[in-house]
């Protein structure tokens, strides 16, 4: 049977100098939020660091930044991810606006194979989202003009590029307003269920 998680379960917390660390409920997947350093001109924050991350276990090694905007509250994007040998571990943060952020564990050997878990951040919170590989990824925006940049740790790739249905009834994720329909592209609106998609091993 498959469940999902609404709210995080926090097990681990770590202060550094430039960032606070919470491992979440899935294996691998990570809050991270950077210090801010504010006063009456700003803030001022170092949004990532390897050298921070490598000192609690996270050594990752980025390729490349994505920059999204979305318009209006309610465009969904997801449920995506990259098959090996392009798979990607992606960092998620928001500069404008709010979401509620997705990761569902893809890979068919996991014990925690097709569990969920959500998280919600925001410019205002300054937080961020680690998902590994082997996770399926998705957004929904929560306010108008939203703005997500988010790293990530391979290249695109068309061969590999992978999606599952967002509103797959065997997931049971809670998209928050689903019933007043959301503005989401037909790619993911015909995205294959869980069942039908090419997982991980």
């Amino acid at each position: 049977m498959i469940t999902g998680y609404i709210y995080l379960v926090v097990s681990v917390k770590l202060r550094m100098n430039s960032v606070l660390v919470k491992r979440l409920a899935l294996p691998g997947v990570y809050e991270l939020t950077p210090t801010k350093h504010s006063d009456q001109r700003g803030f001022f924050s170092e949004t990532y660091s390897y050298k921070a991350l490598t000192e609690v276990g996270i050594d990752l090694k980025f390729v490349q930044d994505n920059h999204a905007y979305s318009a209006s509250k309610g465009v969904l994007r997801g449920l995506h991810y990259q098959l090996p040998p392009h798979a990607q571990d992606k960092l998620v943060r928001v500069s404008r606006g709010c979401i509620l952020d997705v990761v569902v564990d893809v890979r068919k050997s996991s014990p925690t194979f097709g569990q969920w878990l959500s998280l919600e951040i925001s410019s205002d919170k300054g937080n961020q989202i680690l998902v590994p590989k082997g996770y399926a990824h998705g957004l929904l925006t929560l306010e108008d003009s939203t703005e997500v940049l988010y790293k990530v740790s391979n290249y695109y790739s068309k061969e590999c590029d992978r999606s599952i249905f967002f509103d797959d009834p065997s997931l049971g994720i809670a998209w928050p307003g689903l019933d007043s329909g959301f503005i989401a592209s037909e790619k993911d609106r015909n995205a294959p269920l869980l069942k039908d998609a090419e997982v991980f091993p």
